[in-house]
């Protein structure tokens, strides 16, 4: 390649372009990823010949930015000498207002709906110990989310939480019982982002701690918190499950608020949606606390808000949630 016959054609053609438009071709032409001086930078062999090249696409870069100037400059007189001048006295532009996040709406309509019931909302700390995350819930020593592949660890006794029940925990722990509270807030897991999993995730868990709690309690305020969620004629339905810390455990679902329980793809044609665990408070869970198992009684549900925002929207991937797209967060 004829480097100084490249350099003297490109010269050329920046001082013959008469607007950015015709500018920014010429530089796509000399200075794209496809051009003659791009494709033979890429075959160098030797310093001196990349020395050479590397000189010649510089003045280049240089001489294009130049002849930009000088055009932006002449537009803007052109613009000026025909009477087009700003009006600074003309109303600017209304900035756009911004508006709460959907998993922010979410959370507060949870929040009015056990103040309503007459809960305590607890906003925890999302560092807690080792034990408020997993001994004082009775989790096994070898369950695999206490493995390092599972959850953040900040050091051998304390981890980013990975639910919100080390807040129920510190509850119980600092006063006696009754105790009815619901604790809404971010979590962590070590989950690969897709459409249905992040490492970020937010949690409501309720608790009730008082005497002669059953799991009938739990299902009717299940069915109170679904019914003002989801619409007046849901109906709840609990499935046996496992959870350390709960006993009897339970997975409760809500009547396809979409189809009516006709069955839709929401639903997967079983007109049932799955919406969280639940289950009445293990007596260990008590004993660690310092509470007389034999004395009181509890049950304890929790479920996503991420879960609850898009099965209600419709929405179908967890991500759109964290990407800032103003169309999403527009419609809500």
């Amino acid at each position: 390649m004829d480097a100084q016959a490249l350099e003297r054609e490109a010269l050329s053609a920046i001082e013959g372009a008469a607007s950015p438009v015709e500018l920014d071709e010429a530089r796509i032409r000399f200075l794209g990823r496809k051009s003659e001086l791009k494709q033979a930078l890429r075959e160098v062999r030797d310093r001196e010949t990349g020395m050479a090249l590397n000189a010649v696409r510089e003045r280049l870069e240089a001489a294009f930015e130049a002849r930009e100037r000088t055009l932006r400059t002449a537009e803007l007189e052109a613009v000026f000498a025909g009477g087009e001048a700003l009006d600074v006295t003309l109303p600017g532009e209304r900035p756009r207002r911004g508006r709460l996040h959907l998993i922010t709406q979410i959370r507060r309509e949870i929040e009015d709906i056990f103040l309503g019931l007459g809960y305590e909302v607890y906003d925890g700390d999302e560092v807690a110990t080792v034990f408020e995350n997993f001994d004082a819930l009775t989790t096994e020593p070898g369950h695999p989310s206490r493995l390092p592949s599972d959850t953040f660890y900040l050091d051998e006794g304390t981890v980013l939480r990975t639910h919100t029940s080390p807040d129920q925990i510190r509850v119980m722990q600092s006063r006696q019982p009754p105790i009815y509270m619901v604790s809404l807030g971010r979590c962590y897991r070590r989950d690969t982002p897709d459409a249905t999993h992040s490492p970020t995730f937010h949690q409501v868990e309720c608790l009730a701690v008082d005497r002669h709690i059953t799991l009938a309690d739990l299902k009717g305020t299940v069915l109170h918190f679904s019914r003002a969620l989801f619409g007046p004629d849901r109906d709840v339905r609990m499935r046996t499950s496992y959870f350390p810390f709960t006993e009897p455990s339970v997975e409760f679902d809500v009547s396809c608020f979409l189809c009516g329980g006709e069955g839709c793809g929401v639903c997967k044609h079983s007109g049932w949606i799955e919406m969280g665990g639940a289950g009445v408070v293990d007596p260990d869970v008590f004993v660690n606390v310092g509470y007389d198992p034999e004395a009181v009684s509890g049950f304890a549900f929790g479920l996503g808000l991420e879960r609850i925002a898009m099965l209600r929207h419709g929405l179908p991937d967890l991500r759109l949630f964290w990407e800032n797209d103003l169309r999403v967060l527009g419609q809500f």
